[in-house]
């Protein structure tokens, strides 16, 4: 059970693995884009070409699709950013449960966002749990984990994938010996727990009250989704890369400055402490660029202030 692309690199595995996948359950396909073109998940694409069974339920607390998924006698569910809750009534149906592919160290960062959180918080590590799926969000038993390094200029996508094939090989690893019976899966300590929340599109608006540190970190947390923005001459600016710098200068609040010879950016803005180097910028309308390309066709950008 999954949809996005964090599901595709253990579905894969599954697939050309030893194990025997009957069925494959993800959300219903939704529609994309401006043409509103209905477009399968990930996960639906994979396992067509492999020529298994999908499945895809809009609920599973209807009672017939707990019937549906009790009549294929699975002995184990495998679930990997599914997108729904799973009733105690589907947690009952395999004889070795429920394992989830989460990507944090539980029980830090439960919920829907952990990849993000992680680098927001400034993680130098995060990584992967298996657990055994309880009632609970997240709450379930660690079966097995497997500690990522982050890198500084990780973005959710980037460090999103390589937690994705971390997860595919520990659960390869941890199926042989959660089937014998050798492993024993140890309840979380709640009391160190911590929840993350779903991200809005709004969460991506620049607030240059806070640090270039936390507003850099912001950046990178937010690709590919919703991104980090601002605005200027009444237009959306995305921000796509930055750097925090130290200034030993006041600068006001969203005011453009030029930088001096040497710095990693050209151009920085004042934030609540230190600046916020612009690397790489997108105004509404236009494409992706530099901002050494940027500024060649907007020579008023150095000494505006951005913002609302």
């Amino acid at each position: 059970m999954g949809t996005p692309e964090f599901a595709v690199p253990a579905l894969d595995r599954l697939l050309r693995g030893e194990h025997e996948v009957v069925a494959v359950y993800t959300q219903p396909d939704r529609l994309v884009g401006r043409g509103r073109v209905p477009t399968p998940p990930p996960v639906k694409r994979v396992a067509m070409e492999h020529g298994v069974e999908v499945l895809q339920p809009e609920s599973l607390r209807e009672p017939s699709e707990v019937e549906r998924l009790a009549a294929l006698e699975p002995d184990l569910v495998v679930v990997a950013a599914y997108g729904q809750i799973l009733p105690q009534s589907v947690l009952d149906i395999p004889e070795y449960g429920c394992l989830n592919i989460h990507p944090s160290l539980l029980p830090r960062y439960r919920g829907a966002t952990p990849v993000p959180a992680a680098i927001l918080a400034g993680d130098m590590e995060t990584g992967v749990t298996i657990m055994k799926m309880d009632a609970g969000m997240d709450t379930g038993p660690i079966v097995s984990q497997f500690i990522v390094h982050t890198e500084p200029d990780d973005t959710s996508e980037s460090l999103g994938r390589r937690l994705a094939d971390a997860g595919a090989r520990l659960l390869e690893e941890t199926l042989g010996v959660w089937f014998d019976g050798t492993l024993v899966a140890v309840p979380q300590d709640n009391s160190v727990a911590s929840y993350t929340r779903p991200i809005t599109k709004g969460d991506g608006l620049v607030d240059w009250r806070v640090s270039a540190v936390e507003l850099e970190r912001k950046v990178r947390a937010y690709q590919p989704w919703p991104g980090c923005y601002t605005h200027w001459q009444g237009k959306v600016l995305r921000i796509l890369q930055a750097v925090p710098l130290q200034c030993s200068d006041s600068v006001a609040l969203g005011r453009v400055l030029e930088l001096e010879a040497g710095q990693p950016a050209v151009v920085g803005v004042g934030t609540g402490e230190g600046v916020l180097g612009l690397l790489r910028l997108q105004l509404e309308g236009k494409n992706a660029m530099s901002v050494a390309e940027f500024l060649r066709g907007q020579r008023a950008f150095v000494g505006a202030v951005l913002g609302s």
